[in-house]
C-alpha cells in the first residue's frame, strides 16, 4: 500500500494503556484496553491458519466459518462459492434492490512460496513471491504437498527451514560486508536430507513436487510494547478479524435491528488480493454493493527506518486506524466515515494513497459495479516479514470505526440523505492563518526539528 501524507482527525490519538470515557453512551474505549486472553485467542487461532494464496479454505471454513455461524440470527445467510474459498456473511439475504447494501472485505489468503525445483542433493528451491529474499533466511517454513496419487488431499511437511549461503563462512566477501544481498534464485528450503538417492528422498519419500505452497510459520503472540503483538501473517488475517468481529457486535447488539433494517450488510472474506485482488472483485460483481469499504493493513511510516528523506506519511501504529484519500476513493463515503469517528470518539488518521489503495478497496471499480469505495487500514511495522508487529488498540479501533460507520448510514437513510459528490465551487475561502498560531508556545518542538 503506497501513500504520501496524512493527517488526524476525530479524538486525541491514545497513547498505549490510555482510559478515557467515550462520548453518549459508549462508557470506555474498549480500543484502550489490552485484549483479554479469550479474544486475543481468537486472533492467533485465525490468524495461524494456514491459508496460502488459492487454499485459503483453512481460515474461511475452517476458523471463521464456524465461529459465525454460531452467532448469527437464522435469517442471516452465510455464502459460498464454487471458484474460491472466499465467504460472505449477509445480514438480509431476501433484501430489496433498493436497500443500501455495505460490503466490508478482509482477504484471507497469505502471501506464499512455492517449490520451484528438487536438486539432485535434496535441496527444495522456491520462488519468494513478494518476499524479500534476506528477510527469509533461517526461517522455519511448513509445506504443503499435494498427494499426486490422491489429488486433492494435502499432507504437511515441517522442520524445515529457509536458507541460501549454508554457513556464513561460505558467503562471498561482498555479501559478508553487506554491500550485496541475497539474490532470490539463491533461496532453497533445507530438509536435512542425506545419505543415497537425496531427490527421491524428497520426491518420493516425501512427495514434494513443484507447486507445492510453503507458508512461514510463528504464530503470533503478545509484544513488548504495551498492547502489541507480532508473528507472521497480520497481512491480513487483521482485516478478517475486524469483519467477523464487527459481524459479532451487530449480530448480538439488539440495538443495532433497527440500523439492520435500513442497511445490507456483506461481512466478505475474500481470496487472491495478493497477486491481484481477483477474489474481491468477484464478490463485488456478485453482489454489486452500494458500498464497499476493505480492511487491510497499512504502515507504520514514522517507526520505518531510513525513510526519512522520502518524506513518508506521519502514520503510527497505536494512533488509530488509518481512512485512504486518494485513487478511487469516495468523498462523501470517506466524510460519513470522519463523522462516525468523531461521534464515537474513535482515533483516525488520514492517509493518501495516490492512484491506487493498493487493497480490496478497488474491487468495486475493477469489476465495473458502481460501489462508493475506500479503504481502512491498521499500521503495522515489518510487513511482509516474519515479524509483523501491530497495536491492538487499532485492531479494535477499526472493528468500532466500521460498525459505527454503518450506524451513520443508517441514519443517513432514514433521513433521506443521498450519496452526494462535492461542489468545489462551493468552497469556502481561508485568507489567513489563526493569529493564536503565531503567538502559542510549540510544545512539541516542531519548528525545530528537521524533516530531513
Amino acid at each position: 500500500m503506497l501513500a504520501r501524507s496524512s493527517r488526524r482527525v476525530g479524538a486525541t490519538a491514545l497513547r498505549c494503556g490510555a482510559r478515557g470515557l467515550a462520548t453518549g453512551s459508549e462508557g470506555e474505549r474498549p480500543w484502550a484496553k489490552a485484549l483479554d486472553e479469550e479474544t486475543f485467542g481468537r486472533l492467533r487461532t485465525l490468524l495461524a491458519a494456514p491459508s496460502p494464496v488459492g487454499l485459503e479454505g483453512a481460515m474461511t471454513q475452517g476458523v471463521l466459518e464456524p465461529r459465525l455461524r454460531e452467532i448469527i440470527p437464522s435469517a442471516w445467510k452465510v455464502h459460498k462459492f464454487r471458484s474460491q474459498a472466499a465467504m460472505v456473511v449477509d445480514t438480509d439475504p431476501k433484501a430489496s434492490d433498493d436497500k443500501l447494501t455495505v460490503m466490508v472485505v478482509g482477504h484471507a489468503d497469505k502471501i506464499r512460496m512455492q517449490v520451484k525445483k528438487i536438486a539432485n542433493d535434496g535441496k527444495v528451491f522456491i520462488d519468494s513471491d513478494s518476499h524479500l529474499a534476506l528477510t527469509l533466511l533461517g526461517r522455519d517454513v511448513a509445506i504443503f504437498s499435494e498427494d499426486a496419487e490422491t489429488p486433492g488431499e494435502y499432507r504437511v511437511i515441517r522442520g524445515g527451514t529457509v536458507e541460501a549461503l549454508g554457513a556464513i563462512h561460505f558467503a562471498e566477501a561482498n555479501i559478508r560486508t553487506g554491500q550485496r544481498g541475497i539474490k532470490a534464485e539463491q533461496l532453497y528450503v533445507e530438509l536435512g536430507i542425506h545419505g543415497k538417492n537425496k531427490k527421491k528422498q524428497v520426491t518420493e519419500g516425501l512427495g514434494l513436487r513443484p507447486g507445492d505452497s510453503i507458508i512461514m510459520e510463528k504464530p503470533i503472540r503478545r509484544g513488548v510494547g504495551c498492547n502489541t503483538f507480532t508473528g507472521a501473517y497480520l497481512d491480513n488475517g487483521l482485516g478478517c478479524w475486524v469483519a467477523a468481529e464487527a459481524c459479532e457486535q451487530m449480530a448480538q447488539d439488539p440495538a443495532f435491528a433497527e440500523t439492520l433494517e435500513k442497511v445490507r450488510v456483506l461481512f466478505a472474506f475474500a481470496t487472491h488480493e495478493e497477486i491481484g485482488r481477483f477474489g474481491s472483485r468477484v464478490l463485488a460483481q456478485t453482489f454489486k454493493p452500494d458500498v464497499l469499504i476493505a480492511v487491510d493493513v497499512n504502515h507504520d511510516y514514522v517507526a520505518a527506518p531510513g525513510i526519512a528523506s522520502k518524506q513518508m506519511p506521519d502514520l503510527a501504529m497505536g494512533e488509530g486506524p488509518t481512512l485512504s484519500v486518494g485513487s478511487i476513493t469516495s468523498a462523501h463515503l470517506n466524510a460519513t466515515i470522519q463523522r462516525a469517528a468523531r461521534r464515537a470518539d474513535i482515533p483516525l488518521q488520514i492517509d493518501v494513497v495516490g492512484r491506487d489503495t493498493g487493497t480490496d478497496a478497488m474491487a468495486g471499480v475493477l469489476a465495473s459495479v458502481d460501489a462508493a469505495s475506500t479503504s481502512i487500514g491498521i499500521p503495522i511495522r515489518n510487513m511482509h516479514t516474519v515479524s509483523e508487529t501491530g497495536c491492538t488498540d487499532d485492531l479494535v479501533a477499526a472493528t468500532h470505526l466500521f460498525v459505527e460507520t454503518v450506524r451513520e448510514l443508517g441514519r443517513q437513510e432514514a433521513d433521506g440523505v443521498a450519496f452526494a459528490h462535492p461542489n468545489l465551487t462551493d468552497a469556502k475561502e481561508i485568507t489567513s492563518i489563526p493569529a493564536h498560531l503565531f503567538d502559542d508556545e510549540d510544545a512539541d518542538g516542531e519548528d525545530s526539528k528537521s524533516d530531513n
